[in-house]
């Protein structure tokens, strides 16, 4: 019988004046203890509806009922059949607005702890499972995976089951797109992806990095090289900017910057070569999960006072509700229904403030939510030294530029078949923020499923 307990295991946690002075990842984990007592809160519903809330379809009951059992090996197989980045996910997916947001716990107290669960499952096969996965015997069919964030390697390793030849083409100098350049330590160590990454390389999978297509080759260069397939997983890397005067002045980041410089080049650590603005007075524009990470770092960066400006109020606010209360808790200043108008320097062109309007909600816009509309009379200066924008990304141009045929809308993204992620030309798929703009990391995923399952129908 459940154990029908209204509330979950909590998560045990680093303390928050403890955590906001460092890098180390800030929940813990469940112990075998906590993970069994957690699934043991699940009610085993016979019509699954948190299954229906995964973008990438993983058998939720099974896994929990194999942890309900300790078999948790066998709750990792379960969940590594659907995914590639069980480790990942359980770290960063917004469940509560996917599986957990559909469980039947939810309706009467919280839900079943699902991405925990996930998360230690995939922890205990890492600490105690050492052989590779077994790699399938080659079909000799060739694929190329264009970019190696979530959608890339959830492609490339569902195509080297079933026996592909898969080469995943990287950028930048590392694998692992966003997980490794945008998403900071302290939410998924970096050693966590590099693992599942070596999962994907014992299974035949070939990571080639500073292979920046549509400069060192285009898409026509490997359908020329021998590949029957490519996939397009380059994400959405190129940063918006709100277009208000003080833009250019020193101080002011793109967050795709920032975080890269914190996380990819490793600009936190005490001995690193790295460059980076460490302001006292650091104010972040925006309100989705990019927002809170980098209002996070700069906490931890030595910054006095961080401020995330946005403006909306909290009720509109996009990022996860998990993220927010961690950023609180470490004393992350939330100026909402605040709307930046001009970056301000001094005669060294150095940021020393910003001018900021208030503002108030009006009738709903097309995204549902209410529409911020200016307040009169309620200009205002904030002082800060360091502005960094989270405001959004969109798909670099580089591919589409140099892929004839290859059909984009208005805002860069690559057009693709809903189902299949098939794009205008033959044997080119697409997926992840290419296609949506920036979104989250299971929905690329689930990109990357469909369009593996899509090429090897088409290539047989």
């Amino acid at each position: 019988m459940a154990d029908m307990r209204l509330e979950k295991q909590p998560m045990p946690q680093l303390a928050p004046e403890i955590r906001n002075k460092n890098f180390e990842e800030v929940a813990l984990g469940y112990t075998e203890e906590q993970a069994v007592a957690e699934a043991n809160r699940c009610l085993q519903c016979k019509h699954q509806p948190c299954v229906g809330g995964c973008p990438v379809q993983i058998d939720i009951p099974a896994f929990i009922q194999k942890v309900q059992q300790r078999d948790f090996e066998g709750a990792y197989q379960i969940i590594s059949a659907q995914s590639a980045l069980p480790a990942v996910c359980g770290r960063v997916c917004p469940q509560e607005t996917q599986c957990e947001g559909k469980c039947v716990r939810g309706i009467k107290g919280e839900p079943v702890a699902i991405g925990r669960l996930e998360r230690f499952v995939a922890d205990w096969h890492m600490a105690n499972v050492k052989e590779p996965p077994v790699k399938p015997e080659s079909n000799g069919k060739k694929i190329a995976i264009i970019g190696s964030g979530p959608a890339g390697l959830t492609c490339a390793g569902d195509l080297a089951r079933k026996g592909y030849e898969v080469t995943v083409f990287e950028a930048l100098h590392v694998a692992g797109g966003v997980l490794v350049y945008g998403i900071p330590e302290f939410r998924l160590p970096k050693a966590i992806v590099a693992k599942e990454i070596e999962g994907l390389k014992a299974m035949g999978v070939k990571v080639e990095t500073n292979m920046v297509i549509g400069r060192v080759l285009s898409v026509d260069d490997l359908f020329a090289m021998g590949f029957e397939g490519i996939f397009i997983g380059s994400g959405a890397g190129l940063p918006r900017f709100m277009g208000i005067p003080g833009e250019n002045l020193k101080g002011v980041f793109s967050a795709n910057e920032y975080l890269t410089r914190v996380n990819l080049m490793k600009a936190y650590l005490p001995d690193s070569e790295t460059p980076i603005q460490r302001g006292k007075k650091v104010a972040v524009v925006g309100g989705g999960n990019v927002a809170m990470d980098a209002a996070r770092c700069a906490k931890r960066l030595g910054a006095e006072e961080v401020y995330i400006v946005y403006r909306r109020s909290m009720e509109e606010i996009p990022a996860r509700a998990e993220e927010i209360h961690h950023a609180i808790e470490e004393g992350i200043i939330f100026k909402t229904l605040t709307n930046p108008t001009e970056i301000l320097g001094d005669e060294h062109q150095n940021v020393v403030g910003m001018t900021c309007l208030e503002m108030e909600l009006g009738a709903p816009d097309e995204s549902g939510r209410r529409r911020p509309m200016v307040k009169e009379g309620s200009e205002h200066r904030l002082d800060t030294d360091v502005v960094i924008m989270a405001i959004g990304t969109s798909p670099n141009p580089l591919i589409r530029s140099t892929t004839p045929g290859l059909e984009t809308n208005k805002w860069g993204c690559i057009v693709t078949e809903e189902e299949s992620g098939k794009t205008s030309r033959e044997g080119v798929y697409a997926g992840g923020d290419a296609v949506t703009g920036a979104a989250t990391v299971i929905l690329a995923m689930g990109a990357g499923k469909q369009a593996a399952k899509a090429i090897d129908e088409y290539l047989k």
